[in-house]
């Protein structure tokens, strides 16, 4: 029944060209290149007069030459083939972290064409205008390459510290002592210290646990009153002046923004990040919280950025708290550094999983991120462990793995980003990955886009398509695509620059800005194989396109055509072109 009915969408995307066609010579003697087949598209004109033949997009800037094979040809500034095909076949997307190390335009350069699909800008370091430098500068070499980067804007949310001590070099605490913490500013001895955070006072109780310097100490309450906690030291060693306290077993009341979070988040809002990450995400409401925010700040017509909120602490497995927070952000990061200090190591990877697959389910983007390659940071190669706790994020289902101090701080920064494609090369070439890729069976839906969406996965694995082409406007149609893990890039077709750059992180989608001058469906089928061309998805006019697309333009989250071109364009099939 399958295979019907794709002969009949077969059979209707060749008839539909229901013009007088001229036939070409027989395949033998004719064999067209990409220049003839570009060449004679170019001629091409609609009712009105106007060429379609030209490229239109609002990322403008260094192009392929639609009359050139990207494989034969290098246009000034384009990354060399057949580096560049590879650079925008792999599925897993790259995040790097900008900092001391890359924040020069070569290097941010040289991290691109390495692979980075999201650049991260760390608000816990540096100026404001420092990131509007670094913004400016990838927004230059987006333009360049006229392909659309990510900016993540990473807020560092509430840190919790305790007081300081009478001596500068702090005291240690031995192992079954009793420690005080309370809202007393006098420094801190051996029995005591200033804990200036009273909700952490509150939220405690006995039998909860205190972990004092990312974990290396740890404590559990064993008594409490008003404005202060008796420890029990678990685990004891050296405590100094405002060492950070993390909470695994309470829930605090207070927000996820701090002053300097709101200030920056204004400021992100400002100069236009993409994506907003949100730290100590503890239950749903602190993002209602942030969505809230960014909707009384936005300006009219201004974009929202997406919201990822970042997973870092226990709470958020409490009863449906990670399916609620996944419900109401626009993705999310697995933060393995807080994660696995408040969590028990054996755990993670464990809740790893979890996340991810509950990404999956529902189509949100998640990242994994934290200690992926921490050895490169000094060494020009990473462990074997590493190696291998990148692979498994792939082997996972992650939509993108990241990049922190390696690429932020360390001393081979492009080496880490070039080492993580690597690996997703050789893992996306495993067959166990490709085997996995098929989504669970269940139930069918009863939705008529993702009926279409997966009647155009099926039918590109039937017919060996290069590519699915979704038409969207926001992104919902591209992200239904990308949940269902196809066997080929997902070509990402938008009026808007600000969707493009928001799905640079989706699991195999690859997006393209055109703006065209009409409606007609023709045009915008001719724009998106130029742009399957320029990003080397296909190297021959006979390379097959599946498009979907929902008519009439302009329905945001609809998809109820599906249409099967040659790359050459929609004016030919088979050999067979019209002529107007």
């Amino acid at each position: 029944m399958q295979i019907s009915l794709i002969s009949v969408l077969l059979i209707i995307s060749a008839t539909l060209q229901n013009v007088t066609p001229f036939q070409a010579p027989s395949r033998a003697s004719f064999q067209p290149s990409f220049q003839t087949f570009k060449a004679s598209s170019q001629r091409q004109v609609t009712r009105t007069g106007r060429p379609t033949g030209r490229p239109t997009g609002a990322l403008t800037g260094t192009r392929l030459n639609v009359a050139q094979d990207v494989q034969t040809t290098t246009p000034p500034g384009i990354a060399q083939p057949p580096k560049l095909v590879q650079r925008w076949r792999k599925s897993t997307k790259q995040l790097a972290t900008l900092g001391p190390a890359s924040n020069t335009k070569e290097m941010i350069e040289k991290l691109f064409l390495a692979g980075a699909d999201v650049f991260r800008l760390n608000f816990s370091h540096g100026s404001q205008e420092e990131k509007l430098v670094l913004l400016n500068t990838i927004r230059e070499i987006e333009e360049k390459y006229s392909h659309p980067i990510a900016i993540l804007g990473d807020l560092q949310g509430p840190k919790l510290r305790v007081g300081q001590f009478s001596s500068p070099e702090g005291v240690k605490l031995q192992t079954g002592s009793s420690f005080r913490f309370d809202l007393n500013e006098a420094s801190g001895d051996d029995t005591r210290v200033m804990l200036p955070h009273p909700e952490i006072i509150a939220a405690s109780e006995i039998g909860h646990v205190l972990l004092i310097d990312d974990g290396k100490m740890k404590m559990t309450v064993t008594d409490k009153g008003e404005g202060y906690l008796i420890c029990n030291v678990d685990v004891g060693g050296k405590i100094k002046d405002r060492k950070g306290v993390n909470t695994p077993d309470s829930v605090l009341e207070i927000s996820p923004l701090t002053p300097k979070d709101r200030s920056d988040l204004e400021y992100m809002l400002k100069i236009g990040v993409d994506w907003v990450a949100l730290s100590f995400v503890q239950q749903a409401r602190d993002i209602v919280e942030i969505n809230e925010l960014i909707k009384g700040h936005l300006k009219p017509g201004q974009a929202k950025p997406a919201v990822m909120a970042k997973i870092e602490k226990p709470s958020c497995f409490f009863g449906n708290e990670l399916e609620n927070i996944i419900d109401l952000c626009d993705g999310i990061m697995v933060a393995r550094g807080d994660l696995g200090v408040e969590c028990p190591p054996e755990d993670v990877p464990i809740l790893q999983k979890q996340i991810i697959n509950a990404c999956k389910d529902v189509g949100k983007p998640v990242v994994v991120a934290t200690q992926m390659l921490e050895s490169m940071i000094e060494s020009p190669t990473p462990t074997r462990a590493e190696a291998s706790d990148v692979a498994t994020a792939i082997f996972d289902g992650a939509d993108a793995i990241m990049l922190s101090a390696e690429s932020a701080a360390g001393d081979f920064p492009v080496e880490s980003v070039e080492m993580q494609q690597r690996i997703i090369n050789r893992v996306e070439a495993d067959s166990d990955y490709v085997n996995q890729l098929d989504p669970a069976s269940g139930p069918p839906s009863t939705d008529a886009t993702d009926a279409i969406t997966l009647a155009a996965r099926q039918v590109a694995n039937s017919i060996d398509a290069k590519s699915l082409v979704c038409f969207t406007l926001r992104g919902s149609t591209v992200l239904r695509a990308s949940k269902g893990r196809p066997s080929v890039p997902i070509l990402a077709i938008t009026p808007f620059k600000n969707t493009a750059r928001q799905l640079a992180l989706s699991w195999g989608v690859y997006a393209a800005v055109t703006e065209t001058e009409d409606d007609e469906f023709s045009t915008v089928l001719r724009n998106a194989c130029r742009a399957a061309l320029q990003k080397g998805l296909v190297t021959s006019p006979d390379d097959l396109l599946v498009v979907t697309a929902g008519l009439p333009f302009g329905t945001p989250g609809a998809a109820n055509v599906i249409r099967v071109v040659p790359a050459a364009g929609p004016e030919c099939w088979d050999g067979v072109c019209r002529i107007d």
